[in-house]
């Protein structure tokens, strides 16, 4: 549990709520090339996961123990987040996406092993309310960091002062957005202290065969794993759903706060506290979602969470700076003064609740329907798998997004693709059985 919480601040304040819309709307001049180039660090991130998810699952079962490689990618992406700091106003555009790149596959194989390791610690019917749970206090964690960067870090940019009336905490100056890039490094100190309960204190797999030997089983493994899956009819229909259902999601966790600053330029104080009323109402979903996931099964949570999304996300292409719902319903701006001041803020806030108590549930239960429908010898290449269905066409998502906002010149029209990926897999999910084993 607490590796979801120690892996979430990175998701929350740094791809998320708070660099990221810095690196949209303030560190370079052009703030659609910007989404643009964020959208397509996130595609190939996305590329390189789902080519390699799969194939050291299947190395993870046959080395045995997790905990080594979960430590190999953990040095990569706490590198990688100390030196966001670089990121200054007018600095490069490449070596930051590099960064976020690499940070982005190392905290998603780590994710992997974590995952594999589930099956094996919990029974199954416990699984989906652990699961449930672990997803709440990653949010927890991530919005623990993120109200300290807002209450002492993030300055207003006309006052200079944080939300409490503070000056920045070790003289930071929101001018050059030492504000935003500093979550890079507490995202990876965080990272580094809360991983320790894992590594000290959770039962690990015995060691199997050494290096060599896991790789070359590992990749036979993997072969006779996607040979398998023609006969298991159940799982493959779960993990093409989760595919594609999960782009979409991905898309919206992606660039949801980065068009919210590009629309309505939102400084980082309003983009966190945005965050922080996500992070609260998403603590308080992955609770309830584990009492449903426990009384009524995963597929239930799962169908219900991506309902929400969907609405959500109607929601938030509709709206604009002074309308919503494609201007049935007009919001005039009457004064822009003080935080979330404009009606069209407001309702983009209600649009966010939705996705707030949504987008934790859809995860944790899609993990715990996995968790649920294999055994345990098959977990690691299964959840490698399992990341790549997540990840296969993810590009697709965010490459959408890229084509379209470049063609169109409108991120609102580039943001309406998530809901082909949100609405089809909902549809595919609804045939699949549960749980989705064909044993």
């Amino acid at each position: 549990m607490f590796f979801d919480w120690a892996a979430q601040p990175f998701f929350t304040v740094v791809t998320t709520f708070i660099f990221g819309p810095y690196f949209v709307a303030r560190m370079t001049d052009d703030p659609v090339s910007a989404q643009t180039a964020w959208s397509n660090a996130a595609t190939i991130s996305g590329v390189i996961i789902a080519l390699l998810a799969p194939i050291l699952g299947s190395i993870a079962d046959e080395s045995g123990a997790r905990k080594p490689w979960i430590a190999v990618f953990a040095v990569v992406k706490i590198i990688c987040l100390a030196l966001l700091w670089t990121a200054a106003p007018g600095s490069s555009v490449a070596f930051v996406m590099l960064l976020i790149i690499l940070a982005s596959v190392a905290a998603e194989f780590s994710i992997v092993f974590n995952d594999s390791m589930m099956p094996r610690l919990v029974s199954q019917q416990d699984v989906g309310r652990v699961s449930n749970i672990a997803w709440g206090l990653g949010y927890m964690g991530g919005m623990i960091v993120l109200i300290f960067v807002v209450l002492f870090l993030a300055g207003s940019p006309t006052t200079g002062k944080t939300l409490i009336g503070i000056d920045p905490l070790f003289g930071l100056d929101p001018a050059s957005g030492e504000d935003a890039r500093i979550t890079g490094p507490i995202s990876a100190v965080w990272y580094f202290l809360f991983i320790l309960p894992m590594f000290l204190f959770t039962p690990d797999a015995a060691k199997g065969k050494s290096l060599g030997l896991a790789v070359g089983s590992g990749l036979r493994e993997i072969r006779a794993t996607l040979r398998e899956l023609r006969h298991r009819s159940n799982i493959l229909r779960f993990l093409i759903a989760r595919m594609v259902y999960q782009d979409g999601v991905n898309g919206l966790l992606v660039l949801g706060g980065v068009f919210a600053a590009a629309m309505f330029g939102w400084s980082t104080m309003e983009i966190g506290i945005y965050g922080i009323i996500l992070n609260v109402v998403a603590i308080f979903g992955c609770l309830i979602a584990g009492r449903v996931d426990r009384a009524m099964g995963s597929k239930v949570v799962v169908l219900l969470a991506l309902s929400l999304l969907i609405i959500a996300t109607f929601g938030i292409i509709s709206t604009g700076v002074d309308f919503t719902l494609f201007g049935l319903v007009s919001l005039p701006v009457i004064s822009t003064e003080g935080l979330f001041a404009t009606p069209a803020e407001k309702a983009y806030i209600l649009y966010g609740l939705l996705i707030g108590v949504s987008f934790g549930p859809v995860q944790a239960s899609s993990r715990s329907y996995l968790a649920r429908s294999v055994e345990l010898h098959e977990a690691g290449r299964y959840f490698g798998i399992y990341s790549l269905s997540g990840r296969a066409t993810s590009f697709l998502a965010t490459l959408s997004f890229s084509i379209v906002t470049a063609w169109s010149g409108s991120a609102r029209a580039g943001m309406a693709t998530l809901l082909i990926f949100l609405v089809t897999g909902l549809v595919m999910l609804w045939r699949t059985s549960y749980p989705a084993s064909d044993r």
